[in-house]
């Protein structure tokens, strides 16, 4: 794939109308405004025992989906567990759902896109499910395709995009 700051979403729907799109509700909070990479998912709801458990692991470029019900009710990411995924080589991370610490993640390499913000943190139970289809924002995004963010907004892909 060429350089990703020459290539922006708009140029890869242009080249690839069959892409998904999701909704324009997100907003850009990460300290790198354009991303892409494979998706992990997760699925929980107001508990982000599981994007800890993630965002330890091993990232290898790719985006952490999190379904977090779009709840605005508490922040499923902070600074933290966002220093950890970059620690961790993730790319990004797409929250459906609130992030906290927003003036450091702006600071930090690493693509966050969000619903917003929320200065109370999450609880800590343990629950949800990891690496299933999530339906949300207008697409499903699955375990495997490519998510693509940017300022104009956020495509998903069965596979890795190259420009002509």
């Amino acid at each position: 794939m060429a350089n990703l700051n020459e290539i922006v979403t708009p140029d890869l729907c242009d080249a690839y109308p069959e892409v998904a799109v999701l909704d324009p509700i997100f907003a850009n909070f990460g300290g790198v405004e354009a991303f892409y990479g494979p998706i992990r998912t997760i699925k929980c709801f107001e508990d982000n025992s599981l994007v800890k458990q993630a965002v330890a692991e091993q990232g290898n470029g790719a985006v952490l989906v999190v379904d977090a019900g779009g709840s605005h009710r508490c922040a499923m990411l902070g600074d933290m567990l966002a220093e950890l995924a970059v620690a961790n080589g993730w790319a990004g991370v797409v929250m459906y759902g609130c992030v906290r610490d927003v003036d450091i993640l702006a600071t930090l390499p690493l693509g966050v896109q969000a619903i917003g913000s929320h200065p109370r943190k999450s609880e800590k139970r343990g629950e949800g499910q990891r690496d299933e289809p999530l339906t949300f924002a207008g697409a499903t995004l699955k375990p495997g395709q490519w998510l693509y963010a940017d300022n104009n907004g956020i495509i998903v892909a069965e596979q890795e995009l190259v420009l002509p």
